[in-house]
């Protein structure tokens, strides 16, 4: 299999085909935000799917945000045109955890690493978001080991 963004690419002119034109526009957005990653910097270069997926990441997130401030400025259609593109970028991303998995998976990592007390916040989210791999939000996280170490 070829890499995330090699099936974004053959998503694209699959939507294309197809005339999808709501996955077309997102995927061509999420490419360029992509390409934009890959010169961003002093020296082009390809990036990895962990590279590839942090940038869908912020593009699924952006989309959230967008569509939250649509819907309350009283724009449901555009709200609605946002969290559509949303659920199309989120296709691309792992599986979200639960708040139940999140704070299983931030347990581990704090135990792992001996880290108590809220003195040890920094390091112990280096080693929770390691832990996580993308999996949640860091927002979500921030706030269960914040919770854990406050223990």
């Amino acid at each position: 299999m070829g890499t995330l963004k090699d099936r974004l690419n053959d998503d694209l002119h699959t939507a294309m085909k197809s005339r999808d034109e709501l996955t077309t526009a997102t995927l061509r957005m999420t490419l360029a935000a992509v390409r934009n990653a890959e010169v961003a910097g002093s020296q082009a270069r390809a990036l990895s799917d962990d590279e590839v997926l942090a940038v869908l990441s912020k593009e699924s997130k952006k989309r959230r945000e967008a569509a939250t401030a649509f819907a309350d400025a009283g724009r449901g259609e555009q709200a609605a045109k946002e969290r559509s593109e949303g659920e199309i970028i989120d296709r691309y991303l792992p599986k979200q955890l639960s708040d139940d998995e999140i704070a299983e998976v931030v347990a581990g990592a704090l135990t792992a690493g001996g880290f108590s007390g809220k003195a040890q916040m920094g390091p112990a989210m280096k080693a929770a978001q390691a832990a996580v791999a993308g999996r949640a939000e860091g927002g979500r996280v921030a706030a269960e080991v914040r919770r854990q170490l406050s223990i």
